[in-house]
């Protein structure tokens, strides 16, 4: 086993989650594209890349990183391309979509050999945060005015809609997609295919797939336009766990385990979104489980043993893959966690560890 902080990749379960993708697709035919934005760990796309349609990016960076390690579709998004960047993406893509009309009449021309859409909101979404939901007030995210869409037209051959957000509620998916079919089926029935963006937790346990993969199929038929599904945290969600170990064991009014790990430098979304990990909940021996930097509210929440946790003893972190991998950082100087495969038969190897100098590498 590598030494702890490391993100363990679980080849058999996230081969599992691709399975769903790829029987979503067959019977859909929807297709499917990986969020870098979400996961961008490309050391297990040898395994992705046989079940997914290619990948889709929200950078420039990101979208060479698909272009080079993924292969097949690569679309490109940006909330804002500059000009010293777009003749680059242009040339890693074969679909940009422009977050704007200003950035369309700004860039059109250059993208003229490949296919060119808009960022379309709908004006609403299933997100429970204000900080992540595209159809906040003012948001900047996409054009939602039909004309100023409809004048685009010309000019563009899709569009991708973003407004689901862990959303595990086929019905509600359901309810929105005919709220924007009736609101914006005059456009969608000119275009030629419609990203429905991510955020559909289609491999969770119990989702009706099927009943997914119909609708999707009657929205095709209906408007004669291919789908397009960004699936990020459904791709790799439970596959992958932070293993820290313990460096101590204080008593504060309460145990309180410190390991050689931190939240806000190895998984940001809890102190960004103010959650808990997903940690061991076996017994009745309660630790909060905290971080080694020195931000007081390093916290990744309270867990629970069968029997006194004890200095060297390792915790398994849950669903430690989507948005932390790509969000990982050297706060504190903190040892970046390494990277891990456990693959199908049990065995486990490291794909990368780092050290100081990729920490000294990262400033100047």
């Amino acid at each position: 086993m590598p030494q702890t902080p490391h993100y363990l990749i679980d080849m058999a379960r996230l081969r599992a989650n691709m399975e769903k993708v790829a029987h979503l697709r067959e019977a859909s035919g929807a297709k499917a594209l990986l969020a870098l934005k979400c996961f961008a760990t490309w050391s297990v796309f040898d395994l992705m890349r046989d079940y997914m349609d290619g990948t889709t990016s929200s950078s420039l960076y990101e979208l060479r990183l698909g272009h080079e390690t993924f292969g097949k579709e690569t679309h490109a998004y940006s909330v804002a391309w500059a000009d010293h960047e777009i003749d680059e993406a242009v040339g890693y893509a074969d679909k940009i979509i422009f977050n704007s009309l200003s950035q369309l009449d700004r860039f059109g021309a250059k993208a003229a050999g490949i296919a060119t859409g808009l960022r379309l909101n709908p004006r609403f979404s299933t997100s429970g945060f204000d900080l992540a939901d595209p159809a906040r007030p003012f948001s900047r995210l996409g054009e939602g005015d039909v004309e100023r869409l409809e004048s685009a037209l010309d000019r563009i051959s899709g569009v991708m809609i973003h407004y689901n957000c862990e959303n595990g509620d086929f019905d509600l998916f359901d309810r929105q997609l005919t709220r924007i079919e009736d609101e914006f089926g005059a456009i969608l029935k000119r275009l030629d295919w419609v990203s429905l963006g991510g955020g559909i937790h289609f491999t969770g346990q119990g989702y009706p797939l099927d009943r997914l993969a119909d609708r999707l199929k009657a929205f095709q038929d209906r408007f004669g336009v291919q789908a397009y599904l960004e699936p990020g945290e459904a791709s790799i969600t439970n596959t992958t766990t932070l293993e820290v170990s313990v460096l101590d064991i204080i008593d504060t009014g309460k145990p309180v385990a410190i390991v050689d790990s931190s939240t806000e430098a190895h998984m940001l979304d809890l102190l960004i979104y103010r959650q808990d990990a997903r940690l061991p909940q076996e017994g009745d021996h309660r630790y909060q489980i905290a971080g080694k930097t020195c931000l007081a509210g390093d916290i990744f929440g309270e867990a629970g043993f069968d029997r006194p946790l004890r200095i060297g003893d390792r915790v398994s972190i849950q669903d430690a893959a989507g948005y932390s991998m790509v969000k990982k950082n050297w706060f504190n100087g903190v040892a970046m966690p390494a990277i891990a495969r456990r693959e199908e038969d049990g065995t486990i190897r490291t794909v990368r560890s780092f050290g100081y100098d990729e920490y000294k590498g990262s400033l100047s």
